[in-house]
């Protein structure tokens, strides 16, 4: 099986496994009541590796009890704020005095979102507004020393996006071109990243076939090429948030930084939801975090991970809508995980486990068809797998079979992004083992080699 030079050149990167990741961000709802103490939520939030946490407004006992626990905040302005700093730039000033000065720098707050999918209301007043609340914001920051601190943005929805399929072709939608184009400038200006909410769930939702879920879920699949560029997508995540690249770039902004603030899978909803279940919430979100643990960022930004905050901390018991809006929670409201995908710290993926002592690692079944091999070895190539070492010429391109190459690289895949038995799953093609598969001339990456 030959894969071409340029399809691993930028997998060679080693995975980030720090103790905390500033990539890694939480959204932290309040839609519940019974939600822990904000003191249990910080000490929860410090044995995680979640490294951001994104509030929808700005509770000053959340905010104090993240104080001085190294996790960046972002807060929020609701949208009802925005006609009085539109429009009167000392309320701007009173805003940043009660919710920023109080706690700031011990709680390291990193941004101000004013307003939520404020362009998505279709209200022009508001719409209208939302420009000049923004940069009365970024005034009363720059008065108080810390505008080149706390950056100003605000968060919309996909349907931003007029076309989004295939990624290249991506498109902000023409009515919100001209408000956009203004945000955009001030955002340019001031470096501050477009805030954005892609759920690979809904897009599923809408297209309920079963290679669509492995493709949203991050699990083996045949990928899908871009006809405009030629770029294999191998996940739903990376072709919805290159969508957004392209429409930046198709506008001019190419220096704008894309910051996803909300993207998660709910594990329980009504019957007529489709691929709503613990194991879908639990292998998108697990999958998601090795992939930005993997630093490979996606075909349009390669080399680094777009900071992701995922919905949600908690289960919101209040929040209206289909039963799944309840249910997109990581951890209980008693502390204890909804389901595991390796936040723990010094946790390196799903699982939190190791294979058995004295080293693992992991290889292909027997038994398997290769079609179902091969959409395994692509998606290990694709997802932080070092595929080098099977090109024709190095040591393991021989013997030049499907399962040798798939093997080869899902234990690549397995050792980088972490070795736990979800990541040594690929769809039922692959298993961990202590027995170390390396042949004469060929060594697997692994313990004990």
């Amino acid at each position: 099986m030959l894969l071409p030079l340029l399809s691993f050149l930028l997998l060679l990167l080693p995975p980030r496994l720090a103790s905390s990741q500033s990539f890694i961000g939480v959204n932290y709802g309040q839609v519940s009541d019974n939600l822990p103490p904000p003191s249990s939520t910080s000490n929860l939030l410090r044995s995680t590796s979640i490294g951001k946490v994104r509030l929808y407004g700005a509770d000053p006992a959340i905010i104090s009890a993240l104080a001085n626990t190294g996790i960046g905040i972002v807060i929020g302005a609701a949208n009802g704020d925005i006609p009085s700093l539109a429009s009167d730039p000392s309320a701007a000033s009173r805003w940043v005095s009660s919710n920023v000065l109080p706690f700031y720098p011990a709680s390291d707050i990193t941004l101000i979102s004013v307003g939520n999918e404020v362009l998505m209301t279709n209200d022009e007043a508001l719409s209208s507004q939302l420009l000049p609340a923004m940069q009365n914001m970024k005034k009363a920051l720059d008065a108080a020393s810390l505008g080149d601190k706390i950056k100003v943005s605000t968060v919309h929805s996909m349907s931003l996006l007029s076309q989004s399929d295939p990624p290249s072709s991506g498109r902000f939608h023409p009515s919100f071109q001209d408000k956009l184009r203004g945000l955009l400038q001030f955002q340019s200006d001031n470096g501050s990243p477009l805030a954005i909410n892609p759920y690979p769930f809904f897009a599923y939702q809408s297209d309920p076939r079963p290679e669509t879920l492995a493709f949203c879920l991050f699990q083996p699949n045949a990928g899908r090429v871009d006809s405009g560029s030629g770029i294999k997508y191998m996940n739903m995540f990376d072709a919805q948030v290159d969508a957004v690249r392209s429409a930046l770039d198709n506008m001019g902004f190419k220096n704008v930084d894309i910051m996803v603030a909300e993207t998660g899978w709910p594990y329980n909803g009504d019957a007529n939801e489709v691929g709503v279940s613990v194991d879908n919430a639990r292998a998108y979100n697990g999958n998601l975090i090795a992939h930005l643990r993997s630093l490979i960022g996606t075909p349009l930004m390669p080399g680094k991970s777009v900071d992701t905050f995922i919905f949600a901390l908690y289960d919101e018991d209040l929040k209206p809508g289909p039963t799944s809006e309840k249910f997109f929670g990581l951890y209980k409201t008693d502390l204890s995980m909804v389901y595991d995908i390796g936040l723990e710290k010094g946790s390196q993926g799903t699982g939190g486990q190791t294979g058995p002592s004295g080293g693992s690692w992991c290889v292909a079944k027997t038994g398997i068809p290769d079609a179902q091999l091969q959409a395994s070895l692509d998606y290990a190539c694709g997802n932080g797998g070092d595929c080098s070492e099977i090109q024709p010429g190095s040591p393991c391109f021989e013997p030049n079979t499907v399962a040798a190459h798939a093997a080869y690289a899902m234990n690549s895949y397995y050792q980088k992004v972490g070795k736990t038995p979800m990541n040594c799953d690929f769809s039922g093609t692959a298993m961990v083992t202590n027995q170390n598969p390396s042949y004469q001339g060929c060594t697997f990456p692994g313990e004990g080699v």
